[in-house]
């Protein structure tokens, strides 16, 4: 038994390494690392400082969805962000849930 919730867990670690890894490179493919990177701020902020800002906020996923998709200015600066309409929902909804979970 013990061996197979070891493997069970290795199986779902590794599950969650290949989609951090995929939500990683939706980031990098739609040149978000241009302005932003992980863990500190550049153009615009740091997708830690990002996390932290909206952790308790319950619309989080949906408001920061929304941002990608439209752009925004202001609200981190008064250098605009620009929208990417271009981006599938699947896709912002994948980008948006991985920066919300970054430490």
């Amino acid at each position: 038994m013990k061996r197979l919730n070891s493997a069970l867990l290795a199986a779902a670690l590794s599950a969650a390494s290949m989609s951090a890894q995929a939500s990683l490179e939706l980031v990098d493919k739609s040149a978000c690392l241009n302005c932003h990177a992980v863990d500190k701020k550049m153009i615009g902020p740091a997708f830690k400082d990002i996390a932290a800002k909206y952790k308790d906020r319950k619309d989080a996923s949906a408001y920061l969805a929304d941002k990608l998709t439209k752009g925004s200015t202001g609200v981190w600066g008064q250098i605009p962000m620009p929208g990417m309409p271009q981006l599938a929902p699947a896709d912002v909804k994948t980008m948006v849930e991985w920066v919300l979970k970054q430490p």
